[in-house]
């Protein structure tokens, strides 16, 4: 679940920077064009030892300021919801519902990157990675301690997102590829609406 709300939480912060220089282009586009965004995704979590812990896969919508829906289908459906106002985890497996404020949610992870909630140049140091894997790539360094992660890596494929990489602090590494993707599409309102079904617990985290 903490991988979850780490990668909403850099994509929230993506959709809300200023402008960049050289060598961070595309960052610099992704943040000043983009409004929303789409896609599926393809997620693999792997130890130190690059030992695969999970594999899941997935879709989410993102819109500034602060909203996203980000719906894993496999292996087991989850589901997390804010609306900038608060957050929804829902795990329909287990038939339970965590419900947090966006910032006990995602400040200091990068669900603040698509939100628009953040400031990239508080939160991280920037770095122009270079070219790898036929991507252009930033590398972005936590100035927190105590953001959960390391280590954040975006690939660029022709200005457009494609992959996402972080390491935690505990040597874990997450890495999501990006498919199917769509810039500024229209989506509905009601997609960042959540109300718990019947019967469902629901956990209250305090902010």
């Amino acid at each position: 679940m903490k991988t979850m709300s780490y990668a909403v939480t850099v994509l929230l912060l993506l959709m809300s920077a200023s402008t960049y220089a050289d060598g961070i282009g595309d960052l610099q586009r992704f943040y000043s064009e983009i409004r929303s965004y789409s896609a599926s995704f393809e997620q693999v979590v792997v130890d130190e030892n690059l030992k695969l812990l999970e594999a899941s896969s997935g879709e989410f919508s993102i819109e500034r300021p602060g909203k996203f829906r980000w719906h894993y289908t496999k292996p087991s459906e989850q589901l997390i919801i804010g609306n900038g106002r608060q957050v929804w985890i829902y795990d329909v497996e287990l038939e339970q519902i965590t419900h947090r404020t966006s910032d006990a949610a995602v400040s200091q992870t990068p669900a603040m990157l698509l939100s628009g909630k953040g400031n990239l140049d508080d939160s991280f140091i920037l770095e122009d990675a270079g070219q790898g894997d036929g991507l252009d790539w930033v590398r972005m360094i936590p100035k927190s301690k105590d953001s959960g992660f390391t280590d954040v890596r975006i690939g660029f494929l022709k200005g457009k997102l494609q992959l996402l990489e972080m390491k935690d602090n505990f040597g874990q590494s997450t890495r999501m590829n990006f498919k199917n993707i769509k810039e500024n599409p229209d989506i509905p309102e009601g997609i960042f609406t959540f109300v718990p079904p019947a019967g469902v617990d629901v956990i209250e985290e305090a902010g």
